[in-house]
């Protein structure tokens, strides 16, 4: 693990994404509220959230931090895609802290989580979801400075 003592402590946050590629009738099930495990969104939510809390506790390198705020979204995306006639639903999510590293993977993490935790709910109706772009967007403060993906 990196050796972060000699840093100063200053506010950080990164930002990442992702997708849930689905059939439009199981979207359609999530929207009403219809699948049997329960509230998908709601639970991928609370599972995202968990997941940026422990990300050291399963990505070896990472150190244990104080989180200060991390926020789970999601963006239903109801039209099919004119290729693959599947709806999606984006997964985003936003971690901050006041420390002396980074938190980009706690929020890869949170969406990441967050995107199987919607695939475990569904799997019942639509095993072929496919999950896709999980990638950060934005990361701020720290030596490093601001990263925006293109």
């Amino acid at each position: 693990m990196v050796d972060v003592s000699a840093k100063d402590h200053t506010s950080r946050k990164a930002v990442a994404t992702g997708e849930v590629h689905m059939r439009p009738e199981t979207l359609q099930l999530i929207k009403e509220g219809q699948i049997k495990k329960g509230d998908v969104l709601a639970v991928a939510q609370v599972a995202g959230i968990m997941g940026a809390k422990r990300t050291h506790e399963i990505i070896p390198m990472c150190h244990p931090l104080l989180l200060t705020g991390i926020d789970i979204s999601f963006q239903i995306n109801q039209e099919p895609d004119a290729e693959t006639g599947l709806c999606s639903i984006t997964v985003n999510a936003t971690v901050k802290v006041t420390g002396q590293t980074g938190v980009e993977m706690e929020a890869l993490t949170a969406v990441a989580v967050a995107a199987l935790t919607v695939y475990d709910m569904c799997k019942a109706v639509d095993r072929g979801m496919k999950i896709t772009d999980v990638r950060l967007v934005h990361k701020a403060g720290g030596k490093s400075g601001t990263f925006e993906a293109e």
